[in-house]
């Protein structure tokens, strides 16, 4: 049975339940910590004497690592450099972190899909987009691009639109502030190189860690447990 059918719970006594596939009529047992290990999207309750959920959509929630920026500069202060004030979260995480992968651009965010398209799980896409204020290097659409490829984050030294689209979305999100203009979309700039800005310098495959805090990074991947 896939679980993104349409399936009922039928909680009885115990720790147990049991779901049914309404197009099988199979029924299968579950024990409910591994249900708690789903997220819904819809849920409706029939009458209670009935005792049963009905669920539409589900799909499986991925473990979300959680950081805290100052809980480990007190513990790594000799070993990370802390990026200055000037960034706001905007995405759907309020922590996220990873290894580096870098763009170099300026008011085009063609290189941001190109990066975006690859696999991003455990990886952070750092862009350095000069500090403009005048575009949006990221939009709803490049956002989602990077949530269904797994990305953990982006950092973007820039602007970002879709405002409230992107608070929607399963991805950390950091940027410096928002605008309506979107940017071209030609692929000039660079990929992969060392950038500077807010009084660090980014190289790739370096491990960076964001909240509403603030941002820090380090060499080597930091001991979070």
């Amino acid at each position: 049975m896939r679980f993104a059918d349409q399936l009922a719970v039928r909680r009885g006594g115990g720790a147990g339940c049991r779901l049914s596939n309404h197009a099988s009529g199979k029924d299968i047992s579950l024990c409910e910590s591994l249900l708690t290990s789903y997220t819904f999207n819809k849920l409706s309750l029939a009458a209670p004497a009935s005792g049963q959920l009905t669920l539409f959509n589900c799909h499986r929630r991925n473990a979300i690592m959680e950081y805290n920026t100052s809980e480990l500069c007190d513990i790594y202060l000799d070993k990370v450099d802390v990026v200055e004030p000037m960034f706001s979260s905007y995405g759907g995480r309020s922590s996220f972190g990873g290894q580096v992968t870098t763009v170099k651009c300026f008011e085009d965010c063609g290189l941001l899909r190109t990066a975006l398209q690859e696999p991003g799980a455990g990886r952070v896409l750092l862009v350095d987009g000069g500090g403009s204020l005048r575009r949006a290097l990221l939009d709803a659409e490049l956002a989602q691009l990077a949530a269904d490829n797994q990305w953990e984050g982006l950092i973007i030294y820039g602007c970002v639109r879709h405002v409230d689209d992107l608070d929607e979305l399963d991805i950390g999100i950091q940027a410096m502030a928002s605008i309506p203009v979107g940017a071209d979309e030609n692929g000039i700039g660079e990929m992969d190189i060392a950038v500077n800005f807010g009084g660090v310098t980014f190289l790739p495959e370096d491990h960076i860690y964001a909240d509403n805090t603030g941002v820090i990074l380090s060499p080597e991947p930091l001991d979070i447990d």
